[in-house]
């Protein structure tokens, strides 16, 4: 019987974020699309990876996330 109160109260809920156009989307990330061009000249000047997450306010993993030492030319690992 709760079990299927819930179910209910979930199908509800996501019948009504999709009228609303709201499903799917996800979490908003981070690094919006002027960080990360912020974050691109921070590196390409030298500033490492850590110093230029904080500079950012963001999360280190998520400046490695988008910034992966791979492919960043100065192949820093951790700063």
């Amino acid at each position: 019987m709760e079990r299927e109160l819930i179910k209910e109260r979930t199908s509800a809920g996501l019948a009504a974020a999709r009228r609303k156009g709201g499903i799917g989307r996800g979490r908003k990330s981070a690094l919006t699309p002027e960080k990360l061009e912020t974050a691109r000249k921070l590196l390409a000047v030298g500033v490492k990876p850590a110093t230029a997450a904080k500079l950012l306010e963001v999360g280190v993993s998520t400046f490695y996330r988008h910034f992966p030492a791979s492919e960043r030319a100065d192949g820093t690992d951790a700063g």
